[in-house]
């Protein structure tokens, strides 16, 4: 049979190219190496799925940092505000949470994957699961088709490529679109994992003494080599037993990444800020008062209410004071130093865990080389790319999926009407 549109990849953009482009009433066939649809869609948002989020455009778009402004045209055709009215004609209710984070009132990943597979289902797309792609054809300038690792050829002149990038790679992204792309003649911008924990060979992370620890409501900067703040997040981060995770640190970890590659260091200082609201004067004189509040009590157990009390030995050792130290005896330099460490505590980064083990990939195809309107390639009469393979990449907090719904609407769109088969 010959599709209109074939489709690579059953994540969130191949599956709402797959509705956008049936709707337009093309033959569309959805092809996926895996056995399950939306497997990546199915774990996110803790299981939870967060489908976009609430926030006015030119916000959404700043919280995107990896070319989110390359989204403002499919955000105009298909936006934030578009996909919440699309999940509820289907029957899923969302609810707003904290930030702008959109969930189903289900609270269950499982209903949002269900009901986008039920749809595609419904607008009679072809599905066939358990079928790798080995490669995208092209013949002069122009899609062709593609060919299964089984040695079957189905033609088709448009092809959309929405196989996600390299990470979490146990639901079926191992970066085999990379080279599909650069087959048509692509650049492929280097990938970098993103959203991902941050590494730590200091020796309190190697000992494992803060491992557990969680601080809410705190601030994380990244320095650069010149001593500049390149990029701060407040909100809740963790101590692990590599380094340091939770939602800042993955925010963080893009900056950490460049700075690496671009100055070629080895580590990167960031600091977290344990009293975002408070001045270093504050600290010091809230603190001071403290211990002439109970000048007879070592400085340890005076504080350990103020400040996490399994930080307070290192906070201690930073600023040169005694854990026994009274009131009488405390060294008014060393208190503020201590202050000062309160509001800076530094941890030095060597790097992030792996792009495999990343929540979002950095990099990928080329957005010089693809039409922000169509997602149609440049170079290739016919492909189209839509979802993480493209270099957009956002926090997390429905950003991304965002992104991959959006891109994917435009593609289905478009190639549907450029290849529409009369009869």
């Amino acid at each position: 049979m010959q599709y209109d549109v074939i489709v690579i990849g059953a994540g969130s953009s191949g599956l709402m190219a797959s509705i956008s482009a049936s709707e337009q009433g093309a033959r569309v066939l959805l092809l996926d190496k895996g056995d399950k649809l939306g497997r990546k869609l199915g774990i996110s948002g803790g299981g939870r799925c967060n489908v976009t989020n609430a926030k006015e455009l030119d916000e959404l778009i700043k919280f995107i940092p990896g070319n989110g402004r390359f989204l403002y045209s499919a955000l105009a055709a298909f936006s934030n505000n578009d996909i919440v009215q699309f999940f509820e004609s289907m029957g899923i209710r969302l609810k707003e949470e904290d930030n702008g984070r959109m969930f189903p009132v289900s609270d269950k990943a499982k209903t949002v994957v269900d009901v986008l597979i039920n749809k595609v289902r419904s607008q009679g797309v072809q599905i066939r699961v358990n079928c790798p792609v080995k490669e995208v054809l092209y013949d002069n300038s122009q899609t062709v088709g593609v060919k299964l690792k089984t040695g079957e050829v189905i033609k088709s002149s448009t092809v959309i490529v929405a196989v996600g990038g390299k990470s979490v790679p146990h639901t079926g992204s191992t970066g085999d679109g990379y080279a599909w792309a650069e087959r048509a003649g692509h650049s492929i911008v280097d990938l970098f994992p993103t959203e991902v924990p941050l590494t730590s060979q200091q020796s309190f992370i190697r000992s494992k003494e803060l491992q557990g620890l969680s601080l809410r409501g705190v601030t994380l900067s990244v320095w650069n080599a010149k001593g500049k703040r390149v990029v701060e997040h407040e909100g809740d981060m963790i101590f692990t037993h590599f380094g340091i995770s939770g939602p800042i640190a993955l925010r963080c970890s893009q900056f950490v990444v460049k700075i690496i590659k671009q100055n070629q260091v080895e580590s990167v200082m960031v600091t977290v800020d344990l009293l975002p609201k408070k001045s270093v004067d504050d600290v010091f004189n809230e603190t001071y008062q403290l211990a002439n509040n109970e000048s007879k009590k070592a400085i340890k157990n005076v504080l350990k209410g103020y400040l996490p009390e399994r930080m307070l030995p290192l906070i201690f050792k930073i600023a040169e004071l005694k854990e026994e130290t009274t009131f009488d005896n405390i060294p008014r330099q060393a208190w503020m130093e201590m202050a000062k460490t309160v509001k800076a505590f530094p941890i030095e980064v060597n790097g992030t865990l792996s792009i495999e083990e990343a929540f979002v990939t950095g990099g990928g195809v080329n957005l010089k080389e693809i039409d922000p309107k169509t997602m149609q390639s440049k170079l290739m009469n016919g492909l189209y790319f839509c979802g993480e393979i493209l270099d957009i990449h956002g926090y997390t907090g429905g950003y991304n999926i965002t992104a991959a719904f959006t891109t994917g609407y435009s593609a289905g769109r478009s190639a549907a009407e450029q290849t529409m088969t009369p009869g």
